[in-house]
């Protein structure tokens, strides 16, 4: 077994930059209980203090973003342009969090007075969310920024006052050894205490900071299966923890009639193809009438794959998508330009009708991930009711419709929100806005709490927990619950609202 992790170039498959040394067990522990430490100081630093801390590893990132992007072109083949735009999200997203850490309300703020005449009755009591302790944050392959070592998870578990350890991704070791490296000077350069922020590399590494006592939450985004079998390591522990995991996701889009125009089968292949299809968002099943599957297919046709990230997923893809196009359940509509790249593949579009799709849906909703989908044919939009409230969970649901359509959208909309976490009207899955508004989770297997979000200013409440005050003096009490508001944050008092 190999004791290095080696990136690779996926336009040329050849080895890009020097292999990183796997971390063994030993020095996961010596990382996992140097952040739990460094959590004791680290969540009393006051929030205010804590949103500097943060804006100063967003500027530490964009001055080095020359080198990253350099390094994660090597390693992703996702390209410069795109790069560029993902590291711009990922310290934006660090900077949300300085906004969301000003603002205040992330710890729900909870104060009621003492009421002796009720029954029971009510003491003075306080509640407020506090953080965990150390998370384990595993990096995904299909964003080396966004959703990586200094991506959304880590931002979010840094803010809430959690220290954090970093599984890197094997797809891209050396940028994600360049962005840690970047990040740790940062945080020391900032005063933060010494360990709040580690990384390690290896599959080995990442079964062992699960089962590390220090470690209290994790934040995954990855495959079902390398989910599922982490979400179960961490539920089998003595102390079972909690796993955020975003998973699959195949992101129905329904085109209703008035909206079958060339322009839509335009921006479906353009999302289709984005990032080479590597997005969790891409919108891999749809649901539109024959009419329009010429159009889709002319634009597919159109469009150029590229280098997947790694070699595994290019042979997933062809091997997935292979089988799809042997079957009898589906009929290849048109297929793309396949660029001359080691691991590149081509888009596909496959069709079916609406009845087969029905009778087959566990095999037909099957993800391959990459620039595949599967166009559902249906002839009246009710043909779709009874299909779509049997679709798994999935991170994003669309419609696409004219204004006659209104109607039928609406009650499509009241189906799919059973199943996403994300409605979408008009417009295209791919592109995650980082905001306050945005969920993106939804049921399983799209991701294992459908109650939270992995992108956005509440992505923050997975690593903090209530704690209730009773009868506690206030000078005791954390600033937060302080009877002054000395924070100035927004409060709920006696079940009221109150914005100082």
């Amino acid at each position: 077994m190999s004791h290095v992790v080696q990136g690779y170039n996926p336009r040329t498959g050849e080895p890009f930059g020097e292999p990183v040394a796997k971390t063994p067990d030993s020095e996961v522990d010596r990382i996992a209980t140097a952040a739990a430490t460094a959590f004791s100081a680290w969540s009393v630093v006051p929030a205010a203090d804590r949103a500097v801390v943060l804006e100063k590893v967003a500027d530490a990132l964009d001055a080095e973003s020359s080198l990253l992007v350099e390094t994660a072109d090597g390693e992703t083949a996702l390209g410069v342009p795109r790069l560029t735009t993902e590291l711009k999200r990922t310290t934006n997203q660090l900077r949300l969090f300085a906004e969301v850490l000003r603002e205040g309300s992330y710890v729900e703020a909870t104060l009621d007075t003492a009421n002796p005449d009720i029954i029971p009755p009510r003491p003075v009591l306080r509640r407020v969310l506090r953080p965990l302790g150390t998370v384990a944050v595993f990096s995904a392959s299909n964003f080396p920024f966004a959703f990586s070592v200094a991506g959304g998870d880590t931002a979010s578990a840094l803010a809430s006052g959690c220290s954090v350890v970093v599984k890197a991704h094997s797809a891209h070791p050396s940028t994600s050894r360049e962005t840690a490296r970047v990040v740790i000077d940062a945080l020391r350069d900032a005063g933060a205490p010494e360990g709040v922020f580690g990384i390690v590399f290896g599959t080995e590494s990442g079964v062992a900071l699960v089962k590390h006592p220090a470690v209290r939450a994790v934040g995954f985004t990855g495959s079902t299966g390398g989910g599922r079998a982490l979400f179960d390591l961490a539920q089998g522990r003595p102390d079972p923890i909690p796993f955020y995991g975003e998973l699959g996701s195949v992101n129905p889009t329904v085109i209703l009639p008035g909206a079958a125009t060339a322009d839509i089968a335009a921006g479906f292949a353009q999302s289709l193809t984005m990032g080479v299809g590597q997005f969790c968002t891409n919108p891999g099943l749809v649901f539109a009438p024959e009419s329009i599957v010429p159009a889709l297919g002319e634009a597919v046709a159109a469009s150029s794959g590229g280098a997947m990230l790694n070699e595994r997923m290019c042979d997933s893809y062809k091997a997935g998508t292979d089988a799809l196009a042997a079957s009898d359940l589906a009929s290849v509509v048109s297929s793309g330009v396949r660029p001359d790249e080691a691991w590149a593949v081509a888009p596909l579009l496959f069709s079916t009708s609406v009845k087969v799709f029905e009778e087959n849906l566990e095999k037909l909703t099957e993800e391959h991930f990459g620039p595949a989908a599967l166009i559902v044919t249906y002839s009246e939009p009710s043909e779709l009711h009874s299909v779509l409230a049997k679709l798994p969970g999935t991170l994003t649901g669309t419609v696409h419709a004219a204004e006659s359509d209104h109607a039928e959208a609406g009650a499509i909309a009241e189906i799919l929100r059973h199943v996403a976490g994300r409605l979408i009207f008009n417009a295209w899955p791919t592109g995650v806005a980082v905001a306050w508004g945005q969920h993106h989770g939804g049921p399983w297997p799209s991701t294992t709490n459908p109650l939270h979000t992995s992108v956005g200013a509440t992505s923050i409440r997975r690593w903090i927990a209530p704690v209730t005050y009773q009868s506690w003096p206030d000078e005791l009490l954390p600033p937060e619950l302080q009877d002054a508001n000395p924070l100035g944050i927004p409060r709920r008092v006696d079940g009221v609202l109150v914005v100082d």
